[in-house]
């Protein structure tokens, strides 16, 4: 194994890691039962039934709770992989591989000269904070196709890109890993991969892009940042419900159409800035391709009509690539995300009845957590926009220090 540069082993970052992913197991495996809903019941119910219509060779297109594109059937078939464990057991060993893979990444890029293990500390510390919710989704599989697609993005832009086409079939957010890539190989790559598996799923198997439609009908989940307009108002007599549509618990009635498209609104601001960012970039730096992904990320979640607690994952893996890199402007937005990751869990599973219910703790765990995520996706804007924007003051601080002799200014 590497050392770090005091020539010893991370023995305590990996000590932290198995302490804790051991208890995620015991979580997961009701060795223990962590409080609130059981959040494994996603994959005893809901993935395992698509498995059985996905072993036929056809996708799930009648049910409505299926939202995602087509190589997600991948993750869902691939407890199969292990026969010799039920399906629940096999997802969950798979997803605990998937957590290992994204440490390793994390690891030899952080062990590298002039590179940090700060990261590898990040994904260490944050992904427990979400509880057993982590290996109870398959966002952790797509975190780690993200996560190597950012490690490679630096020095082997194809392979960025053909590991980001292959994450956008898992789960369409991995598009936002190209918004810092200024490589035309890496977009190349990314379009081919996008373009060849999606012909391949939809010719091999009926009903690949039917998500499409579900996503577009889906509304305000009670977890969103729009849906605190409708917990406030519930408390002024507002006559909405929350029930389970399209697979979450939403809210319906009166105004619901307004706030989701307000939300919608904010995603297409969300855009039209990062567009913005991108014509006026002019410095980019090897981390600067990590923070735009991670801001993307960001900007994206926190105008979502929908913030699920396994969003975090996706987060918190990009904010560790970010934090591998010592010149890396991401420290502040990555411990809000941390402390966002902690209120999650509040949220859900423990205090979900709080949240759907309106009462003044989930009010308040939900302002808390939103407020952490609005503040972490501003701060990495701003922060973001400074370390690329050209220096209007170039020429003029190059012509002060030539008139006082010292050395020549260098071009950004």
């Amino acid at each position: 194994m590497e050392t770090t540069a005091a020539g010893r082993p991370p023995t305590c970052l990996l000590t932290t890691w198995g302490v804790t992913r051991l208890a995620l197991l015991l979580f997961v495996f009701r060795v223990f039962l962590f409080p609130g809903p059981d959040v494994t019941s996603d994959v005893f119910v809901t993935y395992r039934g698509w498995y059985d219509v996905l072993s036929t060779g056809t996708f799930p297109a009648a049910d409505v709770t299926w939202q995602y594109p087509p190589a997600a059937a991948l993750a869902i078939l691939s407890p199969g992989l292990l026969p010799f464990l039920d399906y629940a057991s096999a997802f969950f060993v798979l997803a605990f591989l998937a957590d290992l893979a994204v440490l390793m990444l994390l690891l030899n890029t952080g062990l590298r000269p002039g590179r940090s293990l700060r990261g590898a500390w990040m994904w260490v510390a944050g992904v427990p904070l979400l509880g057993p919710t982590v290996y109870s989704r398959y966002d952790v599989m797509v975190t780690a196709v993200a996560v190597a697609a950012l490690v490679a993005g630096v020095r082997r832009p194809r392979v960025m890109g053909a590991l980001t086409g292959l994450a956008v079939l898992l789960k369409v957010w991995p598009a936002l890993l190209l918004a810092g890539a200024v490589r035309k190989r890496a977009w190349g790559a990314a379009a081919v991969t996008v373009g060849a598996l999606a012909a391949l799923f939809a010719l091999a198997m009926p009903g690949a892009f039917a998500f499409l439609t579900f996503q577009r009908d889906r509304g305000t989940e009670v977890e969103s940042l729009g849906a605190l307009a409708l917990h406030v108002a519930r408390q002024f007599g507002w006559q909405g419900r929350v029930l389970l549509h399209y697979g979450s618990l939403e809210f319906l009635g009166p105004y619901v159409g307004v706030v989701s498209d307000v939300a919608l609104g904010l995603t297409a601001v969300a855009f039209g800035w990062l567009l913005l960012w991108r014509l006026t970039a002019k410095r980019f730096a090897p981390q600067t391709l990590a923070e735009a992904a991670f801001t993307a990320v960001l900007l994206f979640t926190v105008t979502s009509r929908v913030i699920s607690p396994q969003y975090l994952v996706w987060l918190i893996g990009l904010a560790a690539v970010c934090l591998c890199f010592r010149a890396g402007r991401m420290g502040l937005p990555a411990v809000l995300v941390l402390a966002a990751s902690f209120v999650t869990v509040l949220e859900f599973p423990v205090f979900f009845a709080d949240v759907v219910a309106s009462s003044p703790l989930g009010l308040a765990l939900l302002f808390l957590r939103n407020g952490l995520l609005v503040a972490a996706a501003l701060t990495a804007a701003v922060r973001l926009w400074r370390s690329t924007a050209p220096r209007a003051a170039t020429g003029a601080s190059a012509a002060g220090r030539a008139a006082r002799g010292s050395e020549p200014a260098v071009s950004p």
